[in-house]
């Protein structure tokens, strides 16, 4: 499966508790490029040691196995969430205001040489 999206949360470093190896989690709102008003969201485990490099806002192509987690809530009421189990996150593009601040820097840079 291959999702198209916004990193929503800043990811963090998780560790299994029974392999003990080491993931990092986020949660990802899809792209919507249709009428459907109400976006999707996802919990993303990338599955490797590594930092993947990704901030809060960045665009993102998420690639792997789509499972459902069920978990009890805080009030005790049974509730689950749409998880990827992703081979690959792959960073499209920066955030909107972290580029924008880009390329202003880049155009000062221009004017005064």
């Amino acid at each position: 499966m291959q999702v198209f999206g916004n990193v929503a949360t800043t990811p963090v470093r998780k560790e299994s508790k029974s392999t003990g190896k080491a993931y990092w989690e986020y949660r990802l709102c899809e792209s919507q490029r249709n009428d459907i008003d109400t976006p999707c969201w996802y919990t993303v485990r990338v599955m490797k040691e590594a930092n993947p490099g990704l901030d809060k806002g960045d665009f993102v192509k998420v690639t792997g196995k789509l499972k459902t987690d069920f978990y009890l809530s805080r009030e005790g009421k049974p509730t689950g969430t749409l998880l990827i189990l992703a081979f690959e996150a792959t960073k499209l593009a920066r955030k909107a205001a972290a580029a924008a601040t880009d390329e202003k820097a880049s155009s000062e840079e221009h004017s005064e040489s």
